[in-house]
């Protein structure tokens, strides 16, 4: 098979738990719920997510252990995300083989397993809206500080590879903001001049000129302030192609920065004789 969707989450710490989320952003909650029944209607064999909040100085690094157990209190935020519990499964053969491409692509790529590891907010809080069955094996990955957006666009290219290659059906999930110029006040948007930014590149990708967002990302990701610099969206950048229709959930506001919902659904032609 391939990958049959990716997706731009977010993964706001705020709406960890859905009884604690603050009006403002419920429309984005429920965009994630919706892309979560999309999700589980192409009954998908995997989840590949790269987290803004898993930040590797070095290395881009793949977990490879085949069960992700643990109980997650956020570092930068544990009054909002505090003992949250999670299990789901690996998938080691797939993530072994990320790793042994990225490295033969001369990448530095290294992949762990290690059941002490624990998951990122980043990681934990999208996949509690769009797999919250914790049901479908997960491979996670991280964002390289060091790496320039070329660098971490080819290593999507070698993941879209090996996913293609794979007779599995896959989910990408690109976990982060757009604009992220933070400031306190879960309630404040981006500026007028950051808005506009994220405006023109979400327009560019839903009309799948997803080239040209690629292209923009230098300018945008250093005006805007764009979440990891932009990595998660280069990443992203690679995995789509012109089969994949955009479709466009929801948004809202966390601290300044801009978080969508939007999905990249892999479109097929029946040919017949």
């Amino acid at each position: 098979m391939s990958i049959v969707m990716s997706v731009i989450s977010p993964h706001v710490p705020s709406i960890c738990h859905d009884e604690h989320v603050p009006e403002f952003q419920k429309e984005m909650v429920a965009g994630m719920k919706a892309v979560s029944k999309k999700i589980y209607e192409k009954k998908p064999d995997l989840v590949v997510l790269v987290s803004c909040h898993w930040p590797s100085t070095f290395n881009h690094l793949v977990d490879c252990t085949p069960v992700h157990k643990g109980i997650l209190t956020a570092q930068e935020c544990p009054d909002l995300v505090s003992d949250v519990p999670y299990n789901y499964p690996g998938d080691q053969e797939i993530a072994e083989k990320l790793v042994q491409a990225g490295q033969s692509a001369g990448l530095n790529i290294v992949g762990f397993n290690d059941s002490s590891f624990v998951w990122d907010y980043g990681t934990v809080v999208p996949l509690r809206h769009l797999v919250p069955n914790e049901d479908i094996p997960v491979i996670n990955l991280s964002v390289v500080l060091v790496a320039s957006l070329e660098e971490t666009y080819k290593w999507g290219q070698e993941i879209r590879k090996v996913l293609e290659e794979t007779d599995k059906k896959v989910v990408f999930v690109s976990s982060g903001a757009l604009s992220h110029n933070v400031v306190r006040g879960r309630e404040n948007k981006p500026t007028i001049s950051e808005q506009a930014l994220d405006k023109q590149y979400v327009e560019l990708v839903m009309n799948k000129k997803y080239k040209e967002a690629y292209e923009m990302l230098p300018q945008y990701a250093a005006a805007a302030k764009v979440e990891s610099g932009g990595r998660h969206l280069a990443m992203l950048s690679a995995i789509l192609d012109e089969n994949d229709e955009p479709k466009y959930y929801a948004d809202g506001q966390s601290s300044g920065s801009w978080n969508p919902v939007i999905t990249f659904e892999k479109q097929t032609t029946n040919i017949t004789a």
